[in-house]
């Protein structure tokens, strides 16, 4: 029997930082090692790690590596999205960091979905002609054998960063001042507000397209959908990569519906994100139906998570990531 615990975990701009700001890597690492310990993990998923240059070599995930170094994923092979020069990212990347063999990888951003173009409605001097409305992150995909003892037993592990909801930039509509950025009209914070959840569901759509892609080419394959999802369970783009039959009305589809597995979670303790007093579950893993037979269950670390609202939020207070982790596990005989 072969067990495997996937975690995914926002690490909320995970960074090295000055040496006289607060809080410092070593203070936020002290912290977030337990964490990372705690979750045992096989197959992690890590969203907003950011990448790190030293003078004449490429820009690494050093970080992270420093993160996870006396952890059970010290020294592990980290598949990353990447720049064309195939260097990571400075901001932001999506990481997923495993032992077990990754026999295939790639990322995708706008690979299976066009670019949507919009003529923004507010912007000051207006758009001429529509503009495209690009998205920021890629999706990233590994293919993972999972006991290599028997080749070809393949896990598809994807994992994404949707967009936020917070509102797309429009130009002439942003005044930046020393309290923060405001919106010089309520119909301007709206489009902005639209705009962002048109590119939440442009990736939404890819992630989507992708694993019908995926279960075309074999319709036993097991899928794993990971990562932070700016969006609650009943909210359109979590939906969207489910594909469930009452949505869809079509019982055809019912071998390519993905399940959350938050929902062994008991609901009072169903959240990754604490805002205005709230708790909200934007941070998902979504598993094709052939794997709930070796679904053992699932946890989520949200004990000592803090209201990342602004009224309470500093991160200087507070300087873990203001996201709880979800890890599952699954038995495979």
């Amino acid at each position: 029997m072969t067990q495997i615990r996937i975690a995914t975990f926002n690490l909320e701009n995970f960074d090295e930082t000055l040496p006289t700001a607060h809080p410092s890597l070593e203070e936020r690492i002290a912290l977030m090692r337990p964490q990372i310990q705690r979750l045992r993990a096989d197959i992690a998923c890590f969203q907003e790690v950011h990448g790190q240059k030293r003078p004449g070599q490429p820009r690494d995930l050093l970080a992270l590596k420093e993160l996870l170094t006396g952890t059970n994923l010290d020294g592990a092979p980290l598949v990353s999205t990447k720049p064309q020069d195939d260097v990571v990212f400075e901001l932001r990347n999506l990481v997923i960091a495993t032992h077990l063999p990754v026999i295939k990888h790639q990322q995708l951003k706008n690979h299976l979905v066009n670019e949507p173009r919009y003529q923004r409605l507010t912007a000051n001097p207006p758009d001429p002609q529509p503009v495209a409305i690009g998205i920021e992150r890629p999706i990233l995909h590994a293919q993972i054998d999972i006991d290599h003892a028997e080749p070809g037993r393949l896990l598809h592990v994807i994992t994404v960063h949707l967009k936020s909801k917070h509102p797309t930039d429009i130009p002439g509509q942003v005044v930046s001042t020393p309290k923060g950025d405001f919106w010089l009209t309520a119909d301007s914070w709206a489009e902005g507000s639209f705009l962002s959840s048109m590119k939440r569901m442009s990736q939404a759509l890819e992630v989507r397209r992708l694993i019908d892609q995926i279960l075309d080419a074999d319709p036993d394959a097991r899928i794993v959908v990971a990562g932070d999802f700016n969006a609650e369970p009943e909210e359109v783009p979590v939906l969207a990569i489910c594909g469930n039959v009452e949505d869809t009305n079509n019982r055809e589809l019912a071998t390519r519906v993905l399940v959350p597995i938050e929902n062994t979670v008991p609901d009072e303790a169903r959240y990754t994100l604490f805002h205005h007093g709230r708790g909200q579950m934007i941070d998902h893993m979504l598993v094709t139906r052939n794997l709930l037979a070796h679904y053992r269950g699932s946890e989520i670390h949200n004990e000592i998570l803090h209201d990342d609202s602004i009224a309470f939020a500093t991160d200087d207070k507070y300087p873990e990531s203001d996201h709880a982790p979800v890890v599952a596990t699954f038995d495979f005989g």
